[in-house]
């Protein structure tokens, strides 16, 4: 069987490597170097506390195995000096007002359910939907 020639593929046209012209981005999407340090910032204190963890373990456990092996392959990204006291109290900041957010919004969600919850999501709290 003979594979089908270009005339013979729905439309006549042969395939192509690129797209149509004027479809393509000029150039394409470029990192935001901002998030990218923030991200390292983060990395650095989740490496940190993978390296506290492996003690409680023990590096000979199965557990302590795994984090050892994670905390291998994590160290290569996170470059000398990305953590810094500073950014580790930032970064604890973050987790504590994001914790604090969600646990509002648990509290509402938890007094709306015990109030019936008659109101829809927007709509505020003892406002019956139409």
């Amino acid at each position: 069987m003979q594979a089908p020639t270009p005339a013979a593929v729905p439309g006549g046209q042969p395939p192509t490597a690129q797209p149509p012209f004027g479809t393509a981005n000029a150039t394409g999407p470029t990192p935001n170097k901002g998030y990218e340090a923030a991200g390292l910032q983060r990395l650095g204190s989740v490496v940190k506390s993978l390296e506290e963890m492996v003690p409680m373990f023990g590096a000979a456990s199965e557990h302590g195995k795994e984090v050892l092996k994670a905390l291998n392959i994590l160290v290569k990204l996170v470059p000398a000096g990305s953590t810094t006291p500073a950014s580790e109290r930032s970064n604890i900041e973050n987790m504590a007002m994001k914790n604090t957010q969600a646990n509002a919004q648990m509290q509402a969600l938890k007094q709306r359910q015990a109030q019936g919850g008659g109101a829809q999501p927007g709509m505020p709290p003892g406002a019956q939907a139409a």
